[in-house]
């Protein structure tokens, strides 16, 4: 701090350093290269006078930037790093963004009580939204209002705005093809949340018609082209004990009893959940995937399975991210950004098998 007791400026080191004032700042922005004496000399100046750097704030102020970028993630944000698809996907965002030295700011998809939704004041230059439900298509508009640029991970939030889409339709379809070829006629689903509610419970034809989240729909139509009278329930995230919960919805009474018209096997949207498919299963006195078979869907590395491989549907989660990155980028260095579209991979495990007779 200076001597007169006010917080030190720019100015002021670059007098203690003995240099102009633009020199200090470039050796704290770190874009032009200085002579290392130098460098060295206003670093000491800045230590003397108890300077640690430019004023944020300031520094927004002048570029009309905050350096941050928002994403948008459904439901609640304790949950969202406990799904290893999110994690490797920020990894992928934050990796494709990591020459612009921006940060990440995460939000909430909606408002708590009376107060405005987090995307409204939030100081950020441009938005990821994971997924795109009814709340986050209405945190879409604030966003627009806003003229931020946006970008949507897995979710339609029209022409204007880039998307990263994956084939979420026909790779579901591809994995209950799967099941169908091995034989399996009684076959059900444990879906991810249909909306913002996030219920867990049975599946009904008002509760899909009233559904909202993309990927969702998506991947149960892919069940329903191989399983039209298909049924199940849904999850109110993708957590292990929601496929607990969900498989003992579809395999037992609430007595715990085994179910004479239950399923030879359960189609899961999440690895997650069908790792709790196969536990509720376990605890139940079956095996998988003699007496069950139990499929999944995103190619995670999910504890709880042993030495058995879970049979799913492996997406590009990382490429996701990067992809997600690399638009943002575009944009904000004003150009236009693209929408990119991914395509998944079945991969057969251990966990599948013919019913049986």
């Amino acid at each position: 701090m200076s001597s007169s007791g006010r917080r030190a400026t720019i100015a002021d080191v670059a007098r203690e350093a003995g240099v102009s004032t633009s020199t200090a700042s470039v050796v704290f922005s770190g874009k032009v290269n200085v002579a290392e004496a130098t460098r060295e000399r206003v670093l000491a100046a800045a230590d003397a006078l108890g300077y640690a750097g430019p004023d944020p704030r300031a520094a927004s102020l002048r570029t009309g930037r905050s350096g941050i970028v928002g994403v948008l993630l459904g439901g609640d944000l304790r949950h969202a790093f406990l799904d290893p698809v999110t994690t490797v996907m920020m990894d992928g965002l934050t990796e494709a963004m990591a020459a612009d030295s921006v940060g990440l700011l995460l939000l909430r998809d909606d408002p708590r009580g009376a107060e405005a939704p987090p995307i409204g004041e939030a100081p950020v230059d441009a938005v990821v939204l994971i997924g795109c439900s009814a709340r986050t298509r209405s945190a879409l508009e604030t966003v627009r209002q806003r003229g931020l640029p946006a970008v949507v991970i897995e979710g339609d939030a029209g022409p204007d705005v880039p998307q990263i889409t994956l084939n979420n339709r026909e790779a579901s379809a591809e994995i209950a093809r799967h099941l169908f070829h091995l034989g399996h006629r009684r076959v059900k689903t444990i879906t991810l949340p249909l909306d913002a509610e996030r219920q867990r419970s049975e599946l009904t034809p008002e509760r899909e018609a009233a559904a909202t989240v993309d990927v969702t729909l998506d991947r149960l139509a892919g069940f329903r082209e191989v399983y039209p009278q298909g049924g199940g329930v849904s999850a109110a995230g993708s957590l292990v004990d929601e496929g607990n919960h969900g498989a003992r919805m579809l395999l037992a009474d609430p007595d715990g009893r085994l179910r004479d018209d239950r399923p030879t096997a359960i189609v899961a949207q999440s690895d997650l959940l069908a790792v709790g498919a196969i536990r509720a299963a376990e605890e139940l006195g079956l095996r998988v995937p003699d007496d069950l078979s139990v499929v999944g869907f995103d190619g995670i590395s999910a504890d709880g399975l042993g030495s058995r491989r879970l049979t799913t549907i492996t997406q590009p989660a990382l490429e996701k991210g990067r992809a997600a990155g690399t638009q943002i980028s575009r944009m904000l260095a004003g150009e236009p950004g693209e929408s990119v579209h991914f395509t998944c991979v079945l991969r057969v495990g251990g966990t599948s098998a013919a019913p049986r007779a």
